[in-house]
């Protein structure tokens, strides 16, 4: 029961968060420098069509109609038309968003695999030259700007050795995922050194826990102590950073996309600013968010199966 509860309160919070969202976006979009208009006429447009095209998208009304229009769209599942692209705002978001999720996905797991393993060798070594070596070499990887990891990897691997393509999504699962190893690697370094520092401190302050010392002195094997004792603890704060990492990794998306020339969500968005088209900019907003806020109650369940004590 305590569980089902914890459940139900995340789900009625999510309620205001997009709410909030919707007005956040809402003005946000309204602040961007230019306006629709002038991006589809020119500057030199005439009175006339000015005044058309801002009573065919809405532009016309108060700010509280159009709130009230953007509300009652979303809600009902249309966001409109592309300005610029002259398409349903929901079938571009159908076709780009999940190339982003692709390569955040991608980027999570690579994270994951490097960090995890090393988090526990640095750990176990600690004070030792392997800890500060482990270290030293995601420290490097923290402090290195998103672009120019992207930059240096594309370069190398690209360019150079030929190894990986320079852009593109090519077709079928398989070029997906060769495609976007490089972006979801230049993505993956920052988190992974994070989730390494984090997982590292927390293992060695679960192995010099006492119930950890109890557990040796009772015989029980190492093996047996790191699994069921050690990893469960250290792992839940640690997964609530890895939680609210994943916003971050759509952030770092957008400059990713553009770098390596990846027809995903980011980019999209990125054109769409630049563009002043006010339905793509808002659709892919809201369904970011909305996708950040699942990932947040995904994240808090995985923390209460960890530790009950969270559902209290």
């Amino acid at each position: 029961m305590p569980l089902a509860s914890f459940i139900l309160r995340r789900l009625l919070q999510l309620i205001p968060t997009l709410i909030f969202i919707l007005i956040v976006v809402f003005v946000l979009v309204r602040l961007l420098p230019g306006d629709p208009t002038s991006a589809i006429l020119g500057d030199r447009a005439l009175d006339a069509d000015v005044e058309r095209i801002n009573r065919e998208l809405g532009l016309d009304r108060s700010l509280l109609v159009q709130f009230g229009v953007f509300v009652e769209s979303v809600f009902t599942g249309d966001l409109g038309r592309s300005i610029s692209l002259k398409v349903p705002v929901t079938e571009l978001i159908a076709q780009r968003l999940p190339i982003t999720m692709l390569l955040t996905a991608m980027a999570a797991l690579i994270a994951l695999v490097m960090a995890v393993p090393l988090a526990f060798w640095a750990a176990l070594q600690r004070g030792r030259a392997a800890d500060a070596v482990i270290r030293g070499a995601f420290q490097i990887g923290l402090s290195m700007p998103v672009f120019y990891i992207g930059l240096i990897l594309l370069t190398v691997f690209g360019a150079k050795l030929g190894w990986f393509p320079v852009g593109g999504y090519g077709d079928g699962f398989i070029e997906h995922v060769h495609h976007l190893f490089l972006p979801a690697l230049t993505l993956a370094f920052s988190l992974s050194a994070i989730i390494m520092r984090n997982l590292r401190s927390a293992i060695i302050g679960v192995v010099d826990a006492e119930y950890v010392q109890f557990a040796r002195a009772k015989g029980i094997s190492s093996r047996l102590i790191l699994l069921r004792h050690v990893l469960r603890n250290a792992l839940i704060s640690t997964v609530a950073l890895f939680g609210l990492s994943i916003g971050t990794l759509l952030g770092g998306a957008v400059i990713t996309e553009t770098v390596f020339a990846v027809p995903g969500a980011g980019r999209l968005m990125v054109d769409s600013i630049y563009g002043r088209d006010y339905p793509v900019v808002q659709g892919l907003t809201i369904a970011l968010a909305v996708l950040v806020s699942v990932t947040f109650l995904l994240t808090d369940l995985f923390q209460a199966w960890l530790d009950p004590r969270v559902a209290r």
